[in-house]
């Protein structure tokens, strides 16, 4: 072989192991292995031939501990839960927050003084005020304590707010507070009053629900024919309370729509009828008057009206007794139902409208669920109030 020809083949065997030089850096760039060493880990070990196979790629041994805590909670949380027990009840003291909010801090800065000063009495007169007793009802409560410190009988701040609480329980003593019924004199009714808005329907409501609880037949009648819905409103309480319920046609007249209920329960020995009225303005005496009539209408029949309930809202304060006065004129109002209590600072209305008109509050709302409508207790009352 001549000197060119050793040229040439010397240069051949340079490009050629240069190209195999490239192509193996290529595949270690890649990840590529070696074939044999594939073929190696490609047999199983004893140890991995004995493992069973996976069913799904897991995660980390960090992420299967976070699991294992998740899982753990979700089922201790399962397990709590399954024996549920009732809630509870909510204290009237917890109820009337806001209401208890105007006398709590009067309280507050009176408690632990060392005299009874003007700056006392002022602030409890404020108090009283704020809470919408009203300036008459004040009065009557401080007048008497005020007597007794120049006498001596009250010596500290600590023993005038005992003192007043004392008071405050006996301006609302002695009011006799039970929903009437006389199966006697045939089925008995109760009509709901009131204006707009103060949550007549949904009382009665709540009431059909106690009254069924407590072993009486009940029956709802759909009064008040104007309110759009209102018809709608009084059937739902009347599925749920698993009463009857006789509505009539939209505008229809009232009393017809309550004297069909009383007929109605009559015949069917129903006890008790609960007798739903459009809300009306106090002072619009033409439906005031429509609303008397209402209640001669209902007694034509078979039953007798034992309960005429004004209902009222809290959140109207002194507005509220007005509107008792033109409701008991018009309609002989046998109790009140004070409402959205839990939601007012003016609880003081309790004791204007029975100080003032002397008609018992006979029920009062503390919530929106059915058992937060509560039969009114004069010392439970006051003491959600003047607690500290």
């Amino acid at each position: 072989m001549d000197q060119n020809n050793w040229i040439y083949l010397v240069l051949i065997l340079l490009v050629l192991g240069f190209g195999v030089g490239v192509v193996v850096a290529g595949r270690r760039r890649g990840g590529s292995t070696d074939p044999a060493r594939a073929r190696q880990q490609a047999v199983p070990t004893p140890r991995q031939q004995q493992a069973p196979p996976a069913a799904a790629v897991e995660p980390s041994g960090e992420l299967d501990g976070a699991a294992d805590v998740a899982a753990d909670e979700i089922s201790d949380e399962s397990a709590e839960a399954e024996p549920v027990e009732p809630a509870a009840p909510t204290s009237m003291r917890d109820r009337l927050a806001r209401a208890r909010g105007a006398f709590s801090d009067a309280i507050g800065s009176v408690l632990g003084r060392s005299t009874i000063d003007d700056s006392v009495w002022e602030k409890l007169e404020d108090a009283l005020l704020i809470a919408d007793v009203g300036i008459g009802v004040a009065t009557s409560l401080l007048d008497p304590l005020r007597e007794r410190v120049d006498k001596g009988d009250i010596d500290s701040p600590d023993a005038l707010i005992a003192a007043l609480r004392e008071s405050m329980i006996a301006q609302l003593a002695g009011a006799n507070r039970e929903l009437a019924m006389r199966p006697d004199e045939g089925t008995s009714i109760w009509l709901f009053v009131g204006v707009n808005g103060v949550g007549k329907t949904t009382t009665l409501g709540k009431l059909a629900s106690r009254q069924v609880a407590s072993g009486s037949t009940v029956l709802l009648s759909a009064g008040d024919t104007f309110r759009a819905a209102a018809a709608d409103q009084l059937q739902m309480w009347a599925e749920r309370s698993g009463a009857e319920i006789v509505r009539g046609a939209d505008g229809a007249d009232p009393s017809s729509v309550v004297f069909d209920a009383v007929e109605r329960a009559s015949a069917k020995r129903i006890d008790l009828v609960l007798a739903d009225t459009a809300g009306r303005l106090h002072n619009k005496q033409n439906l005031m008057d429509e609303l008397s009539k209402v209640r001669r209408v209902a007694e034509k029949g078979s039953g007798v009206v034992t309960e005429t309930l004004l209902v009222i809202d809290a959140t109207t304060g002194q507005n509220g007794l007005a509107q008792a006065r033109e409701f008991a004129a018009a309609t002989g109002v046998t109790g009140v139902v004070v409402t959205k209590l839990d939601g007012s600072a003016k609880g003081g209305i309790v004791f204007a409208v029975e100080t003032e008109l002397g008609i018992p509050v006979k029920f009062v709302g503390v919530g929106e669920q059915v058992d937060d409508l509560v039969p009114f207790d004069p010392t439970e009352f006051v003491d959600a109030l003047v607690s500290n």
